[in-house]
């Protein structure tokens, strides 16, 4: 398998699992800051490599009326100084042409969203530009579907590639995670990650928002890691109740401890460590 080397760690083969943790748009300097630096005394206490993840535009959301994060030149400032001042690599999604190339200059890993990832132009773009390319499963493909993106990045001449599972659509405003889909995408030879709270997601099930089932997350999340994936995906907050975007399927902040920890554990037994 390929690894990734991203700051001092590595991605993908027999290492550990990586963390990509953050809330799901960035509200404001002050708690995105709060937030990462939480996560990095967290991650360094538990020996878990960490990527911060935040959206500066969320620009697929279900109203027009909600709220999409500061934009891409404020967005990127905080995200710049996130990654100066703590020292962590940074990941956020491009949705437009335009935001490539600024973005590609301060974010470690540029993240496809899932209804792009089959925008052949988009991605070889994004390919074309990133260090470190992640490109989310699309709701509507099938694991082997994958391959088909992994060969347009490869001959963008980008070879840090990660593929990211967020469920799979069944039926109306529901998702659903096939685990076997983990080993197929790995057997391609790139690092996986799976998105756990994304996969609890309900897509447009409150109406002019989506919904979601928090309390699944960390049996699907268990589930990933026992099936050797290379790194688990969460959507944190303070308060997901009073998030502005994807709160009901966020994880509450000080719950994750508990939940790395026991994750850590079955990662260490699956991997024989």
């Amino acid at each position: 398998m390929k690894k990734i080397k991203l700051g001092d760690f590595f991605i993908g083969d027999k290492t550990g699992f990586v963390l990509i943790a953050g809330p799901c748009v960035l509200e404001n300097e002050e708690t995105a800051m709060n937030i990462a630096l939480y996560l990095r005394k967290l991650t360094a206490a538990l020996d878990i490599p960490f990527i911060f993840k935040a959206s500066y535009d969320k620009a697929n959301r279900t109203s027009i009326k909600s709220y999409r994060g500061p934009g891409l030149e404020k967005g990127l400032e905080i995200l710049k100084k996130i990654k100066g001042k703590l020292k962590i690599p940074v990941l956020s999604d491009v949705h437009r042409f335009e935001e490539i190339g600024p973005a590609a200059e301060v974010l470690d890993v540029l993240q496809v969203p899932a209804f792009l990832c089959r925008q052949t132009d988009f991605v070889t773009e994004v390919a074309k530009k990133a260090r470190v390319v992640n490109v989310k499963k699309g709701q509507f493909l099938a694991p082997w579907d994958v391959a088909n993106i992994i060969e347009k990045v490869k001959a963008a001449g980008n070879e840090n590639i990660m593929i990211t599972e967020r469920g799979a659509s069944f039926g109306y405003n529901n998702l659903v995670f096939d685990v076997r889909g983990l080993p197929i995408m790995r057997n391609m030879g790139y690092p996986v990650i799976f998105d756990a709270t994304h996969s609890v997601q309900l897509p447009g099930g409150a109406g002019s928002s989506s919904g979601g089932q928090r309390d699944m997350v960390p049996y699907l999340a268990k589930a990933a890691v026992a099936a050797g994936v290379d790194g688990v995906f969460f959507e944190v907050h303070p308060d997901p109740e009073k998030a502005l975007c994807d709160g009901a399927n966020s994880l509450y902040l000080d719950s994750l401890e508990e939940l790395l920890t026991l994750l850590k554990k079955i990662d260490s037994l699956v991997r024989g460590k």
